[in-house]
């Protein structure tokens, strides 16, 4: 194993957007038996502190692999185009349209099925996000392009996060 290999290089996958999960998983419960301190627990105090070195790695990898997100955005910073989004948040006009709508309907909410209607939307569009994303990094390459999706992701993910601290509040 090589510290400075790339998360999918570590994983022994392709570098591409669409992953079989259970692949991934498989993959990293190997590489953590592998790289686990205990094996090296004869070898002394220097090479289990490597192991743990190496398990921490494998786990940032994991943890970057398995989220879809995550693993879009390290895409497009492997290929060139970094998301920035800490620095660019500009976003097409009709993106952010649909954001405040869903915002309006989200303060208008008074019963669950009511979060169950804005919730269906918003998984259509994070589906449709996640499929553009496979097609702009695994068949066109256009990292570039991927950028503006993962950014609109960030945006999806921060909204359904308060999908669900507002389906909390209403089963209080």
């Amino acid at each position: 194993m090589n510290l400075q290999a790339d998360d999918f290089e570590l994983f022994g996958l392709p570098r591409q957007f669409t992953q079989e999960r259970n692949v991934l998983d498989a993959r990293w419960k190997q590489l953590q038996r592998e790289a686990h301190p205990d094996r090296f627990a004869s070898q002394g105090a220097a090479a289990q502190r490597v192991a743990m070195q190496w398990s921490v790695r494998i786990n940032e990898a994991y943890q970057r692999l398995k989220n879809p997100l995550k693993r879009a955005a390290y895409l497009c910073e492997l290929m060139g185009a970094p998301v920035q989004a800490e620095d660019n948040t500009a976003m097409p006009a009709a993106f952010l349209m649909q954001q405040m709508q869903w915002r309006e309907a989200l303060e208008e909410v008074v019963e669950e099925r009511d979060l169950d209607k804005i919730e269906a939307e918003v998984g259509q569009e994070q589906k449709r996000l996640l499929t553009e994303c496979a097609h702009l990094l695994d068949e066109t390459q256009n990292a570039t392009a991927a950028v503006q999706n993962v950014r609109a992701l960030m945006f999806v993910e921060r909204f359904v996060q308060d999908l669900e601290r507002q389906r909390d509040q209403l089963g209080q």
